[in-house]
């Protein structure tokens, strides 16, 4: 080895090692971020219900990841040879081969160890590479035939598949039809490492060979994988060799002969070595950060919904308390008192923790922000509080003529408290969805929003039916007693 080719490898080692110690770096990285967001899951036991799935995807891929695992995957159209390509890699016949249709029929894999004896090529160079990655398991999964199954059904398993595996091989064994590029497309917008497997070399003459690869490479895929991610190999080619029988005439006969696979178990050593545990990383980021996008939504949703059940009963229990209260003075104070359980009922379904002096100081926040509509609703409340004690005191000197405006009068001081309740609620959710924050807003402005966004109209109606129901049946049967 002369001296300049020395200096090339040492600078090509140099480049590898640096890339394995940054995919060690990655590695790490991504192993903390699922066990934090395992850790952090904040689910209560409704809201798992139907991700338990999800769930239990997560947990397998810290697993994987503590067992420093790559998933490599084959798929490819019934006949083209993926489970032979598989047992060639192993270097024994695990998957099932054979001539009926579609022999493979349920996803199946295997543990691929990497050693000197199911490794073709000996040189130093492939040795070093073993020896780099002796510490990883590596898992071949088989998968059923693409064009066994219809296209949707076929779609959704390609994505589950590959979402999961850290390295796929498409595998061909010739031009690439239509139902071939569908997948590779497909398989290729999950946004995962491809080698694209043309197999079975050895059933055509070498210049055939060499215009269909050519065909495939600047035609076919050129848009989807580049010369570097594409393999020629014969993973179980047969060999014809000629032989006389007992009456001397010449028989050809055809027998397996070796792999020629030393090519793709190069590439995939080479591959593994330098991008192996980026790629187990960045794979289970991808999956993991998809995975916990739903669960966040669930989330979202759930407590949206159990957020607005909360809300829409504490309007109903002021509004009720509200219009029932002949005292003016404790109108106010019991309207507040019901707001600030609201808000800590509200902290306790978000999984913020709130003391009652939070919960105080957040509902005179958000009072401050509303403003002038606050004043006016506080003029309101007195105003009609005082009016509905008068009627109500002259219900028994009147024989209860007085009892219809009272009537009227409290639905409409209920309704409005119910509104204002409503808009605090609101306010509160948003404030507890952010995290206890007001996000990129000012308070004032969440305040607004939320303000412009209701019908108040709507609002108040809906509570002035559900009160007239109350009020009349209570305050009936209080008359009642009195009598």
């Amino acid at each position: 080895m002369t001296e300049w080719q020395w200096q090339e490898e040492d600078w090509e080692n140099t480049i590898l090692d640096f890339a394995h110690l940054q995919g060690e770096i990655n590695y790490k990285q991504a192993q903390e971020s699922l066990q934090n967001i395992l850790l952090n899951l904040d689910l209560k036991e409704e809201e798992k219900q139907g991700l338990e799935t999800d769930i239990e995807h997560l947990t397998q891929m810290l697993q994987k990841l503590e067992d420093s695992v790559i998933s490599i995957a084959a798929f490819g159209m019934v006949g083209r040879g993926k489970s032979s390509v598989l047992n060639a890699l192993v270097g024994q016949e695990i998957f099932i081969t054979g001539p009926l249709h579609g022999v493979t029929r349920a996803i199946d894999q295997t543990n691929w160890r990497l050693d000197k004896e199911n490794i073709g090529d000996s040189e130093q160079k492939v040795q070093r590479l073993i020896k780099a990655v002796e510490n990883v398991q590596i898992q071949l999964i088989d998968t059923p035939g693409i064009d066994e199954i219809d296209g949707e059904t076929r779609e959704i398993l390609a994505h589950q598949i590959a979402s999961q595996v850290d390295l796929i091989l498409f595998v061909i064994a010739g031009d690439i039809t239509r139902v071939e590029f569908q997948a590779l497309c497909q398989l290729r917008e999950v946004g995962k490492p491809m080698l694209l497997v043309f197999n079975k070399i050895d059933q055509y003459p070498e210049v055939d060979r060499a215009e269909i690869y050519s065909t495939i490479r600047d035609v076919r895929v050129r848009e989807l994988l580049s010369a570097d991610e594409i393999v020629m190999v014969a993973a179980s080619p047969l060999i014809a060799t000629t032989v006389k029988d007992k009456e001397g005439k010449v028989k050809i006969i055809r027998q397996r002969g070796k792999p020629q696979i030393d090519d793709l178990q190069l590439k995939i050593l080479q591959i593994l070595h330098q991008e192996g545990k980026s790629l187990v990383a960045l794979n289970t980021m991808l999956f993991t950060g998809e995975i916990n996008e739903k669960l966040v939504q669930q989330k979202i949703i759930w407590r949206e919904a159990e957020a607005q059940k909360v809300i829409q009963k504490t309007v109903m229990t002021k509004a009720t308390a509200i219009a029932l209260n002949p005292v003016t003075a404790l109108d106010l104070f019991t309207g507040a008192i019901i707001d600030v359980a609201m808000i800590l009922t509200l902290s306790h379904l978000y999984g913020i923790p709130m003391t009652q002096q939070s919960a105080i100081k957040l509902l005179q926040k958000i009072a401050f922000s509303l403003g002038g509509i606050t004043a006016s609703d506080i003029l309101v409340t007195f105003g009609l509080s005082s009016l509905k004690g008068l009627l109500g005191l002259a219900t028994p000197a009147t024989g209860g003529l007085s009892l219809a405006p009272y009537i009227s009068v409290a639905i409409t001081q209920g309704g409005v408290a119910g509104v204002s309740t409503y808009i605090i609620g609101q306010v509160t959710k948003v404030y507890l969805a952010n995290g206890a924050s007001w996000g990129e807003n000012s308070p004032l402005t969440v305040v607004k929003n939320i303000i412009n966004s209701l019908d108040e109209t709507s609002i108040l109606n809906r509570i002035k039916w559900e009160l007239k129901a109350k009020l009349s049946k209570k305050i009936h049967q209080a008359i009642r007693e009195k009598s």
